[in-house]
């Protein structure tokens, strides 16, 4: 908005900000931003806290609220910025969303997962009564900043994590993104995700993975921002893993509990003769590549049924399934029997 950067620029008030970040990413990086705020002389404030699922609540967007209206933010002229990871991010993007109604807000990613998947998109949320993001919003930021230099200091199995997201773009919508995880899996682990140069086999792997991945994402969203149309292809991987996830924390991360589902989901895609039985394969030794895990024992059957009821209750009373016809293209069903499902779950648990 032109106007409104000409009043913030040519007011005589100093420039200030309100900072959240992931204590572990302020551990890391912490001296770097606060060095950065002085040396352009911004006023600011920065809160470190805890931002994992079991903290991922309304009391931890309220502790934020507390200490923004302490420090006196103009919502028209003062973004709140987040650093960290997906849960800092959706935190952060509800408490923004409160307060005054709406106050702009930074996503700055710090994962992998967080960097093709939290920064797109206009939902935040927060956990509540044991579920995944029950309580949150559609309150988009006014800028995502994707640095993947961030990526080099996490640890190799949220590298893992974060490719569960973009292997569920792959499946749903790219053969070529597909191809690209099962030839330079290994090496984006390795190198966690940084571009390096002399290494001419592998291209920049590192890019044209992150940026077909967040493409492709942004070409499902985009025209249903705000889920006015429940038949979305982002959701595959996303019908049994919402509980399975919050009823083993921590033992799983989002990703790998994502991938769960999707193994699963493979299964049921074969059993119903959408797959054959090479591309079933090929997808859990792509899966096992990126060191994804493709069963958990708390997946029971009956943690299924539950999933799959839950899922009716809030997507208009069909389960808009999302299964992959091929790989790299996928479909969204709504008359998978009970039969077909307990069948694929058999030979899923056998494999």
């Amino acid at each position: 908005d032109l106007q409104q950067t000409e009043l913030a620029t040519a007011s005589k008030r100093k420039l200030r900000r309100f900072i959240v970040i992931d204590e572990v990413v302020d551990k890391l990086y912490g001296s770097e931003v606060r060095e950065y705020f002085e040396k352009n002389n911004v006023q600011h404030k920065i809160l470190a806290l805890p931002t994992t699922e079991e903290t991922k609540s309304m009391d931890l967007v309220l502790n934020i609220l507390h200490e923004v209206q302490k420090f006196s933010l103009d919502r028209r002229t003062e973004p709140i910025i987040a650093i960290g990871g997906g849960v800092c991010l959706d935190i952060v993007g509800l408490a923004a969303s409160l307060y005054r109604r709406r106050t702009p807000y930074i996503r700055v990613p710090t994962t992998l997962l967080s960097y093709v998947d939290a920064s797109v998109g206009a939902k935040n949320g927060v956990n509540f009564l044991q579920c995944k993001n029950k309580l949150g919003g559609y309150t988009p930021p006014v800028a995502s900043f994707l640095d993947r230099s961030f990526i080099q200091s996490i640890p190799r199995r949220h590298i893992s994590n974060g490719l569960g997201e973009i292997l569920k773009m792959a499946l749903m919508k790219h053969k070529g993104l597909f191809d690209l995880l099962k030839s330079h899996g290994k090496y984006l682990l390795d190198t966690k995700f940084q571009s390096c140069n002399g290494l001419a086999d592998h291209g920049d792997a590192a890019l044209q993975t992150t940026r077909i991945a967040i493409e492709t994402m942004l070409e499902e969203l985009a025209p249903n921002l705000w889920e006015d149309d429940l038949d979305r292809l982002v959701d595959f991987g996303h019908l049994i893993s919402p509980e399975l996830e919050m009823r083993v924390l921590p033992s799983l991360m989002h990703g790998e509990a994502v991938n769960v589902d999707m193994a699963f989901m493979t299964y049921v895609a074969h059993a119903r003769g959408l797959l054959d039985a090479e591309e079933k394969e090929q997808i859990l030794q792509c899966m096992r590549g990126l060191e994804l895990p493709v069963w958990h024992s708390g997946c029971s059957w009956a943690l299924i049924q539950r999933a799959l009821r839950e899922r009716l209750k809030h997507s208009g009373g069909q389960p808009r399934m999302p299964l992959p016809t091929g790989l790299g293209v996928a479909e969204i069903f709504n008359d998978t029997s009970e039969e077909t499902l307990e069948k694929a779950y058999e030979l899923w648990v056998r494999d």
